[in-house]
């Protein structure tokens, strides 16, 4: 098998070890997936892969429910270092003003890896947040928005981050979209990531 395209298959196997064991609750496997310096920039949390953790336990036994479903991937890999773009959604389940709602929010995945001791590592996951919708859990009754909160967050995912403040958390509003300086800069920093910069 070509090299690269066996080192790419590792890779995506990581970003699929990701998805299954943060959302089974498989908390020990989940760690392993991270290097030692690994970060997480999510809506609602960001910081240290291990603060990142600590933060989605807590969330669990709390009964939040977020969960993540994989698309495609293009992985782009320069000897110890890739950087992996994976489509993805998440889901929320939440009680948004006092009704039951899934907000599916479409995206894609941007992953800084790396590979160390032979084994590839996140370095730094940064969701692209591209389109987000909000659908009731049981037909008949939508919630009632309020639309000067909807408008503070950005168009990708403004429903999901309207849910995550309603909950308590305090929501970055500056993350990349589909378009925009967030995104062009964190294209460039993956470009310089492959470069060794």
């Amino acid at each position: 098998m070509d090299v690269q395209l066996l080192e790419k298959l590792r890779i995506r196997e990581v970003i699929e070890n990701w998805a299954v064991w943060r959302d089974a609750g498989d908390w020990n496997r989940f760690r392993t997936v991270w290097s030692p310096e690994g970060e997480m920039m999510a809506t609602w949390m960001q910081g240290p892969a291990e603060d990142f953790i600590q933060a989605s336990i807590e969330a669990w036994n709390k009964g939040v429910s977020i969960l993540h479903f994989l698309g495609g991937s293009s992985i782009d890999v320069a000897a110890d270092r890739a950087v992996a773009q994976t489509k993805m959604t998440i889901t929320q389940r939440a009680d948004v003003e006092g009704v039951s709602c899934d907000i599916i929010c479409t995206g894609r995945f941007y992953d800084f890896m790396e590979k160390q001791n032979g084994e590839w590592k996140v370095v730094l996951r940064q969701p692209i947040y591209e389109a987000d919708r909000i659908q009731t859990v049981k037909p008949g009754k939508a919630p009632d928005l309020d639309p000067a909160l909807l408008e503070e967050f950005p168009a990708g995912y403004r429903h999901l981050a309207y849910a995550q403040s309603r909950i308590g958390y305090s929501v970055k509003t500056d993350m990349p979209g589909l378009t925009g300086p967030a995104v062009e800069d964190l294209y460039d920093r993956g470009f310089r990531w492959l470069k060794g910069n």
